[in-house]
């Protein structure tokens, strides 16, 4: 039977998704938990890797298994089985032929940061920290280059391993919020799919855009230089929030 997990986890203390030996990962974790549910070991296969220090809100998980619990009931089996920054929130059956990974058809991966005189300890595992504030109209009008089918080869970090570089981003959206204690900002992006490091390279080049630096997206595109561009952002403020499929996976979904 082939089973699927709504999973979400905080990845601070994780050395990304992928099981790599002496690390902490999150599919290592799940695996253990899913032995002692299946009573054999089973292999877990999740829409995409993360990296290290990197969030999920709604990544989806795939695994083969025989169990006598309903598909619905598995989450609730995970749950008291896996560390407090590991949690499924929905489980349910899929049909045999479904592949978690080349199914997907829109990711959308949020970017969160702050700027703030003194640092945040609050927000110090989930947003990255910016110390210029940055004119969200600027990073508003250069993410508007960055919509529709573009080669975003010059937006990848080495160890970039897809046969292509283009991508399709379907939406991008810069949100700014004032707090009396700092102002937070919010990359928000939905594309077909993305580069290793591809959205904190674009969060970096947004807020650098916003901080006085000149547009650099333009020449990245005509170039392919990764040297176009600002630096990577940190991978704290990083998180998967969602995976579309085209059809709901686990029932009524928002």
């Amino acid at each position: 039977m082939r089973y699927l997990l709504l999973t979400s986890y905080d990845g601070t203390d994780f050395s990304g998704w992928q099981i790599q030996p002496g690390r902490r990962t999150v599919q290592s974790v799940m695996e253990e938990a899913a032995a002692q549910i299946f009573g054999v070991p089973t292999l877990l296969t999740a829409s995409g890797r993360t990296d290290a220090g990197v969030h999920a809100l709604g990544q989806v998980v795939m695994l083969d298994g025989d169990t006598s619990v309903p598909a619905e009931k598995l989450a609730a089996c995970f749950n008291r089985l896996l560390p407090p920054d590991v949690r499924v929130l929905k489980s349910a059956a899929a049909s045999a032929d479904f592949d978690v990974t080349r199914h997907a058809k829109r990711k959308t991966y949020r970017y969160s940061a702050y700027f703030a005189e003194t640092e945040l300890p609050l927000f110090r595992r989930t947003h990255a920290r910016l110390f210029v504030r940055p004119d969200v109209e600027k990073m508003r009008e250069a993410a508007r280059l960055l919509w529709g089918k573009h080669d975003f080869a010059a937006f990848r970090s080495a160890g970039f391993t897809s046969k292509t570089s283009e991508r399709e981003i379907y939406e991008l959206t810069v949100t700014e919020q004032k707090e009396p204690y700092g102002v937070f900002y919010a990359i928000t992006v939905t594309g077909n799919g993305f580069l290793y490091n591809m959205v904190r390279i674009l969060s970096g080049e947004l807020f650098a855009v916003g901080a006085g630096k000149e547009e650099g997206i333009t020449r990245a595109f005509l170039t392919g230089e990764r040297a176009c561009l600002a630096k990577t952002m940190p991978p704290q403020g990083l998180t998967l929030m969602n995976v579309d499929y085209g059809v709901p996976l686990f029932g009524t979904e928002d």
